[in-house]
């Protein structure tokens, strides 16, 4: 196939549009810079309609990976990219006669701030997913699911399903990884309350490899979501002292109990929202409200819906994972 990749700068659409390509299809990649893959680019921002449908024309089929992932940030970024973004890509592959898109969303627009233990992809739910990302990807979620269901209506080619990986991790991973790392060198590595939460993540090539298959199967399984994980939950705070020891870190992690670390969360929130306001937004916040409800709550996911409906199954184990993310990590130096 014509395949458009859009966000490939990130770790994984970067290695979505790899996998693609290896199997031998036709790929393109949008982003706002250079990517350095090798791959045919077409550099633009998502919100502008111009460079989307220039950039769409042609193709029989694109991975809409782009979006503002950050998890601080005035609601407006968000709209703009994210439900923006969406709609802008959603239009044009409409009027490309584009046949299948996969949208990439997140467990968290299906998140209330409760726990989810084997839960399956609930309906996104912009009125309670908890934050600024969350509820922006959940309604981006709702614009692309009901473009399918109005194309089926209207006999009409395109085809969307929603895929939400959880938690992707792996070499080059700036998100999560990198900064885990960065906090356990500097001795600042929070654990929030007992730090015994079980929660799912998923290494990015299952990751990269669950998208494909998507991309496969959106004829049969179109207008669901479907959570993306590797299927084998831990205590929160396993999962941050191996990331720390991947990257040459001692974990050591401070233990900060739950009550204050909200109370410390929204005076974050609250400064940032000032700093937003007076252009002298933070870079990097020590801890907000928003991560101390992820770190604190469970966070796993019942995958036999995805894998039947996706026939994909993870590659690589979560142990196996941690062992390449370590010699990334000294091939590195």
């Amino acid at each position: 196939m014509k395949v458009l990749v859009t966000g490939a700068s990130g770790m994984l659409g970067g290695a979505v549009a790899r996998a693609l390509a290896q199997r031998g299809d036709d790929v393109t990649i949008m982003q706002r810079r250079p990517g350095g893959l090798g791959l045919r680019e077409r550099l633009g921002d998502i919100t502008d309609p111009g460079a989307v449908a220039a950039a769409v024309a042609g193709q029989d089929a694109v991975v809409h990976l782009a979006a503002k992932v950050d998890v601080i940030g005035p609601w407006s970024d968000y709209e703009r990219v994210n439900i923006g973004g969406t709609a802008t890509t959603l239009a044009a592959c409409e009027a490309a006669g584009v046949t299948r898109l996969v949208h990439v969303s997140s467990p968290s627009v299906a998140h209330a701030g409760a726990s989810l233990v084997g839960a399956g992809a609930g309906p996104a739910d912009p009125q309670h997913a908890r934050g600024n990302y969350a509820r922006s990807k959940a309604r981006a979620e709702q614009l692309a699911l009901a473009a399918d269901a109005r194309a089926a209506a209207d006999d009409r080619p395109l085809r969307v399903v929603a895929v939400r990986p959880h938690l992707v991790w792996g070499p080059g991973d700036t998100q999560l990884v990198a900064r885990v790392v960065r906090r356990a060198q500097a001795g600042r590595l929070p654990i929030i309350g007992s730090g015994a939460a079980l929660v799912d993540t998923t290494y990015v090539d299952n990751a990269a490899d669950a998208l494909v298959a998507a991309l496969d199967r959106c004829p049969q399984v179109h207008g669901e979501a479907f959570v993306v994980t590797n299927g084998e939950p831990r205590p929160v705070s396993e999962i941050f002292a191996a990331w720390a020891r991947a990257g040459g870190a001692d974990p050591a992690p401070k233990r900060v109990p739950t009550r204050v670390a909200l109370v410390a969360g929204t005076l974050v929130d609250g400064i940032t929202a000032v700093r937003q306001r007076v252009g002298r937004p933070p870079a990097d916040p020590p801890l907000t409200r928003f991560l101390v409800e992820q770190l604190t709550t469970a966070h796993w996911f019942d995958q036999r819906r995805t894998r039947d409906a996706l026939e994909w199954t993870p590659r690589v184990s979560l142990d196996e994972g941690l062992d390449r993310l370590a010699a990334a990590y000294r091939d590195a130096g």
